[in-house]
């Protein structure tokens, strides 16, 4: 191993690409779950009903973070980019896990809003969530490649990987401001 380099031999790397694909199938298959089952887990508090809005704020800041990234690598500061690219990515798990909470315990919450905004609300949901499911493999991929220092597949992969979170995130915010109108209080 080089200085400052972590390299993954192609059994190890088969193992890791293995993982990477069964979590991107199975944390939709998840979400999926928790979202349709027929009663919700009773934690006995409404605190799963701030989550709605840190998860917002989660999104925000994994936005911020993402473009930071991009701001670091092209003005070639691959310590910062790596750092701000970290920083998305624990992100996006902090936001994932709370997620998971919070449809694992609160039924939910219908959008209220008439007229024009309804059919946009509804196709920045659906894209968001399509996106959403099929993000994380790209995500995933790129981080590691990134993190192995294979930069030819890294490259490779950000060019579809990074538009999709960025949109994902960017698109989780708009339908928060969206619906937060009619979480209960």
């Amino acid at each position: 191993m080089e200085s400052g380099k972590f390299s993954v031999d192609s059994s190890g790397e088969t193992t890791v690409l293995r993982w990477i694909t069964v979590i991107s199938v199975a944390v939709p298959v998840v979400v999926a779950v928790l979202l349709f089952m027929p009663s919700k887990v009773d934690v006995g508090a409404d605190w799963v009903y701030f989550l709605p809005h840190l998860n917002a704020v989660i999104n925000s800041a994994a936005t911020v973070a993402l473009l930071l990234g991009v701001v670091f690598v092209k003005q070639g500061n691959l310590a910062f980019h790596k750092a701000a690219m970290t920083v998305a990515f624990a992100l996006g798990a902090i936001f994932l896990v709370s997620y998971v909470v919070y449809h694992g315990t609160a039924e939910s919450t219908s959008f209220g809003g008439d007229g024009w905004i309804r059919p946009v609300y509804y196709f920045l949901l659906i894209t968001h969530i399509v996106f959403a499911a099929v993000a994380l493999f790209p995500i995933l991929l790129a981080y590691y490649y990134g993190y192995v220092d294979n930069l030819e597949k890294h490259r490779k992969i950000v060019k579809f990987a990074f538009p999709i979170w960025l949109y994902v995130t960017v698109t989780g915010v708009i339908v928060y401001l969206m619906i937060s109108p009619y979480y209960p209080l």
